[in-house]
């Protein structure tokens, strides 16, 4: 519910149960048994948990645990997170080290009455976690309502804010989301929903790059916004429009002068690219509508691609898929999507290319169509990307989407 209030373009919500100790053979066979006391501080990784606060703070990536709560295990898999915006990190023992209380930003301490805590504790553990009634029931009186009172009431003092009555209490909640606003504001990170407008007066970023507009690319751009257009000519035309994107920005890679010799046995005073290797990375569902453009004038060009799509539940752009070429450190890389609107899959996309050591002024983000939005927010966040595009739209509807914009880009074409 905080979440959906919040409406910034990427949220983090990292939970406290991620992060419960290995336990041992004799330790597992306790918890199998109710007699595991899972509601003490010494359960938790405090170690691991500061460590990946700060690293998402930092925007750095992170690799989440998850811990099956059935086999009272970790899974071999992980859940790779990134830096948001916002990171909201929730648990029962989020207030008993003094160390990870350094971290936190804002302090909400969330209490509830004791009936519905034990509501919630059966319908959880017995629904999702395979327990029967018995088991819940006596961990709940033997671990949970002591641990309650010894470790966690006794927090209540370090909040910020205490909410009463939970997720019922509106007010409370209403309160929380402007607090945090007026931080992000501090910050100077607008929230989503005022974006479209917050830099309305504001000039386009020097990092932007748009393909002139002549009478040949506005004809182009007139036909593939036409609802009327045909699928056949819509892909055509935004093909060739894809050509001169990739062609412009290859005109903005560093070039040295090099000399040549002619087959008339004369010199040529020319240019060469002075980088090491340029790589395309498209990010699914629609960059990779851009690589046979970048294919067609970079000769053996590698790609990568980064498959990013929105959360429904949290509205936070989430990391399905990824694959790099290898050592892509030192190269020029082309970062690839069909339109950018908010710029929150882009913003991601660039994260998880800073991740891989690839420097931010070797990136180059390219967009058949971008809204202002979306420029200012990618340009804020990374200052030394170069953000190329062939137009730029003023406006983003209540959807977030382009206006008057081209339609969903995917569901109109097929380009691949």
């Amino acid at each position: 519910m905080i979440i959906e209030a919040l409406d910034v373009p990427w949220v983090v919500l990292l939970s406290m149960d991620s992060f419960y100790k290995v336990l041992t053979k004799q330790q597992q066979e306790q918890a199998a048994s109710n007699d595991f006391n899972f509601d003490h501080p010494d359960a938790f990784d405090f170690d691991l948990i500061i460590a990946t606060l700060k690293k998402l703070k930092q925007g750095k990536s992170v690799k989440i645990p998850i811990y099956d709560f059935t086999t009272h295990s970790r899974k071999k898999e992980w859940k790779t997170l990134y830096g948001a915006n916002v990171i909201i990190f929730e648990g029962i023992m989020a207030f008993a080290d003094k160390e990870l209380l350094k971290l936190l930003d804002l302090k909400i301490f969330v209490d509830t009455d004791s009936d519905i805590r034990l509501v919630r504790r059966l319908r959880r553990d017995i629904s999702e976690r395979g327990r029967d009634i018995e088991g819940v029931i006596k961990q709940y009186n033997k671990f949970v309502k002591p641990a309650f009172d010894q470790y966690i009431q006794p927090t209540m003092r370090l909040a910020d804010i205490v909410v009463p009555r939970g997720s019922g209490n509106t007010v409370a909640i209403d309160l929380i989301v402007q607090h945090v606003h007026s931080q992000l504001e501090e910050r100077e990170l607008s929230v989503r929903a005022a974006l479209a407008s917050a830099h309305q007066c504001h000039p386009l970023p020097q990092t932007l790059s748009v393909l002139k507009s002549t009478p040949q690319v506005r004809g182009m751009h007139t036909i593939i916004r036409n609802k009327e257009t045909s699928r056949d000519e819509f892909i055509f035309y935004s093909k060739r429009l894809m050509r001169l994107l990739i062609e412009h920005a290859l005109s903005l890679l560093p070039f040295q002068s090099c000399t040549v010799q002619t087959p008339q046995g004369h010199d040529y005073e020319g240019r060469t690219y002075s980088g090491k290797q340029i790589t395309g990375v498209s990010i699914l569902r629609a960059g990779e509508t851009m690589e046979p453009a970048l294919r067609a004038v970079c000769k053996d060009v590698r790609i990568g691609t980064i498959l990013i799509q929105t959360n429904c539940n949290t509205g936070e752009p989430e990391l399905h898929y990824l694959r790099l070429p290898k050592d892509i450190s030192e190269d020029h890389v082309i970062l690839m999507d069909c339109t950018v609107s908010t710029g929150a899959a882009a913003m991601m996309a660039v994260r998880v290319l800073l991740d891989h050591d690839v420097p931010e002024d070797k990136i180059f983000l390219l967009s058949l169509l971008m809204a202002e939005m979306g420029v200012h927010s990618v340009a804020y966040a990374f200052p030394r990307v170069k953000i190329i595009t062939t137009a730029v739209d003023k406006k983003v509807n209540d959807l977030f989407r382009i206006i008057p914009g081209i339609g969903e880009c995917p569901a109109r074409k097929d380009l691949c």
